[in-house]
C-alpha cells in the first residue's frame, strides 16, 4: 500500500487551513495572511469546522503511515490526535458554547499580538487592528447566541476578561498607536473602537443580569472526557487514579524537602518560614525592574555555564502586563517561530493596582517575593520559555515548530523543569531562599496536579480546591482562591508537573542510553538535543531521541 498523497503535502494543507480558520493563533505562530480577521464561532461555522477536520481525518487515515520515512511515522499520529483533539473539543468539550472567557480571550489576544510586535509598520497593524475591531460585534453575537447554559464560576471570569477588554480597548489601543500621524486611520481606529466597547459593554451587562442568575450549569469535565482530551491533547494514556497517586506521591515528598530547608533557616516553622521568605519583595511599581535584572542575570549565568545552546536574539521587554491578561501573573509572549525575521520577546508583569487596599497589594507583591520571582523568570524566560522559543524557530519540522500542535506538557513541562535544573546547576547556591522558592513553585504545580483531578473527575468544590492550594501549598487565601477557580476552566492545568516529571525521566533514560553506548553524556548536550526536536508529546519525543535498549513507551517512573 502506498500513500494517497505525500505526508508534508498533507501537513501543509491542514496547517494552511488551521491558519485560515485561527488566524490568532496564526499570528503567534508567524504567519500573516489572515493577520485582519478574527475566529468566526457562529454555530454555522462550526458545524462547518467539524465537517472540515473529519475530513482532514479521512485523508490522514489514508496515508499509510508505515511505509514512510521514520520521522514522518512518528508525526503521523501526532497529527492524527490533532485533527481528533479538536474535533473533541468542538463535539464533547465544548467550550465555545460554555465560557464566555474563550471569546475575549480571542478578542485580547488578537488585538494585543498587533499591537506589540513590529513585525509590519505601524499603519499596517493599524489596518489590521481596524479590520479586527469591526468584526467583534460579530464575535460578541456568536457568545450571545452559543452560550446558554454555563456554570457560575466561567461568567464570572469572563466578566472579568470581558471588562479587561473594554479598558484594553478604551485606553490601551489608542497609546499603542500614540505615535501613528495618519488622520484617516486614527479616525478609522476611533470609530470601530467605539462600535467594539458598545458591543462588549451590551455584552457585559448581558452577563452580568440575564446569564449569571441562571447560570446553574456544572463546570467539571467528568472523569471519560478529562482522560480522553489528556490522551489527545498530550499523549498521556494513564487513568486519572494513577496521575492523582503520582500526584500526591510527589506532593509529599516536595513539601518533606521543603520542611527539610525551613528547618535549616527558621527551626521548622514552616508558616513563618514561608512569610519571612516572602515578605522580600519588590516595593509597589517595583516589580518588573527586579525581574529586568534577574533576566540580565540569568542570561549572563547561561553564557558562562556549559548548561544549553543561547542562539542570538533581540532584546527581551520585561514591561507590566497589559490590562485585559491581569488575571495572570507574569506571561511571556515571543515571536511565532516562522516569522521571517527575529523580533522582540516581551515578559509581563502584573504589578500592584494602585487603587487596590494596602492588604491586596501586599498579597500580590508577595506572590513576587525575591525567592519567587527568580523561578518566575527561570520559566518564562532563560532557559524557560523565551530560551526554548529561540531554539524553536532553527527546526525545520512544521509538526514540532508550529504552535498548532505544540503539546502544553512539553512548553510547560520544559519550563517548569528550567526550575529545578537551575538549582542542581547551582545558580545562587549559597542562597537557601533561591531553593525555597523552587520548591515552592513546584508545591503550587504539584497543587494544581491534584485540584484539576479532583475538581474534574471527582467531586471537589472550588471552595475545598481553595484550601488544598492554602493548606498543602502555603498560598495566601486569596491566590489560593484564583488557583482552584482557574482549574475550573483550565481542566488540565496538571501539564506543569507532569511535563516537568516526563522531562526529568526523558533525561535519565537520555543519559543512560548515552553512557551504554560509550559516549561521554552533558547536561548541554542533552538539552540542546531536547530543543533542537521542537515541540513534540513525551511519547514522540522519546521516539526522536531513545533508541535500542531504553523503552521508549515509558513516560514516567
Amino acid at each position: 500500500m502506498y500513500p494517497s498523497e505525500p505526508f508534508p503535502h498533507f501537513v501543509d494543507d491542514y496547517l494552511a487551513y488551521l491558519y485560515e480558520v485561527g488566524p490568532t493563533l496564526a499570528t503567534l505562530d508567524g504567519n500573516h495572511l489572515h493577520d485582519d480577521l478574527l475566529e468566526d464561532l457562529s454555530r454555522p461555522a462550526v458545524d462547518a469546522h467539524v465537517r472540515a477536520l473529519s475530513g482532514f481525518g479521512r485523508r490522514l487515515h489514508q496515508i499509510d503511515s508505515a511505509s514512510l520515512p521514520s520521522i514522518e511515522r512518528i508525526e503521523h499520529p501526532i497529527v492524527a490526535s490533532n485533527i481528533e483533539a479538536r474535533m473533541f473539543e468542538y463535539e464533547e468539550v465544548r467550550t465555545w458554547e460554555r465560557n464566555p472567557q474563550l471569546y475575549a480571550d480571542l478578542v485580547g489576544t488578537s488585538l494585543a499580538a498587533q499591537a506589540l510586535f513590529a513585525y509590519a509598520p505601524e499603519a499596517d497593524r493599524a489596518r489590521r487592528i481596524v479590520s479586527k475591531l469591526r468584526q467583534v460585534p460579530r464575535l460578541v453575537q456568536a457568545a450571545r447566541d452559543n452560550i446558554k447554559e454555563t456554570p457560575g464560576i466561567f461568567v464570572k471570569m469572563g466578566l472579568e476578561s470581558w471588562r479587561g477588554i473594554l479598558k484594553f480597548i478604551d485606553a490601551d489601543l489608542p497609546r499603542a498607536f500614540a505615535s501613528l500621524d495618519d488622520l484617516h486611520i486614527l479616525g478609522d481606529l476611533a470609530d470601530t473602537s467605539a462600535e467594539a466597547s458598545t458591543a462588549v459593554k451590551g455584552y457585559t451587562d448581558y452577563l452580568e443580569n440575564d446569564l449569571a442568575p441562571r447560570a446553574k450549569a456544572s463546570f467539571r469535565l467528568g472523569r471519560e472526557k478529562f482522560e480522553k482530551k489528556l490522551r489527545l491533547d498530550e499523549g498521556i494514556t494513564f487513568t486519572a487514579d494513577r496521575l492523582l497517586s503520582i500526584a500526591l506521591r510527589e506532593l509529599h515528598e516536595v513539601q518533606e524537602e521543603f520542611r527539610a530547608v525551613v528547618g535549616k533557616l527558621h527551626g521548622g516553622d514552616i508558616q513563618a518560614a514561608w512569610r519571612a521568605a516572602t515578605d522580600k519583595h519588590p516595593a509597589p511599581g517595583e516589580v518588573v525592574k527586579a525581574a529586568q535584572e534577574q533576566v540580565k542575570e540569568l542570561e549572563q549565568f547561561l553564557r558562562r555555564q556549559a548548561i544549553v545552546t543561547l542562539p542570538e536574539s533581540e532584546p527581551i521587554v520585561v514591561a507590566p502586563t497589559p490590562e485585559f491578561y491581569r488575571w495572570t501573573f507574569a506571561s511571556m509572549w515571543t515571536p511565532g517561530a516562522f516569522e521571517a525575521k527575529p523580533s522582540r520577546a516581551y515578559y509581563y508583569l502584573t504589578d500592584v493596582d494602585s487603587s487596590w487596599p494596602p492588604e491586596r497589594q501586599e498579597e500580590q507583591l508577595r506572590y513576587f517575593a525575591y525567592p519567587i520571582l527568580w523561578h518566575i523568570s527561570i520559566h518564562e524566560v532563560y532557559p524557560g520559555h523565551f530560551l526554548h522559543f529561540q531554539h524553536l524557530r532553527q527546526v525545520e519540522s512544521k509538526v514540532r515548530k508550529s504552535a498548532f500542535f505544540g503539546p502544553a506538557s512539553f512548553v510547560e513541562g520544559w519550563a517548569h523543569y528550567c526550575e529545578q535544573m537551575m538549582v542542581e546547576a547551582g545558580f545562587r547556591r549559597n542562597e537557601p531562599d533561591f531553593k525555597l522558592g523552587q520548591l515552592a513553585e513546584a508545591l503550587v504545580r504539584l497543587a494544581r496536579f491534584v485540584v484539576c483531578i479532583r475538581l474534574h473527575c471527582e467531586d471537589m468544590s472550588v471552595e475545598q480546591g481553595m484550601r488544598f492550594f492554602r493548606d498543602e501549598a502555603f498560598l495566601e487565601e486569596g491566590t489560593a482562591r484564583r488557583e482552584a477557580e482557574r482549574g475550573t476552566f483550565d481542566p488540565t492545568y496538571l501539564v506543569y508537573s507532569l511535563g516537568k516529571l516526563m522531562m526529568l525521566k526523558l533525561r535519565h533514560d537520555y543519559k543512560e542510553q548515552q553512557e551504554h553506548q560509550g559516549h561521554k553524556y552533558s547536561l548541554r548536550a542533552f538539552h540542546d538535543a531536547v530543543l533542537g526536536q521542537g515541540c513534540a508529546p513525551f511519547p514522540a519525543m522519546r521516539r526522536l531521541l531513545l533508541t535500542d535498549g531504553v523503552d521508549v513507551d515509558a513516560v514516567l517512573e
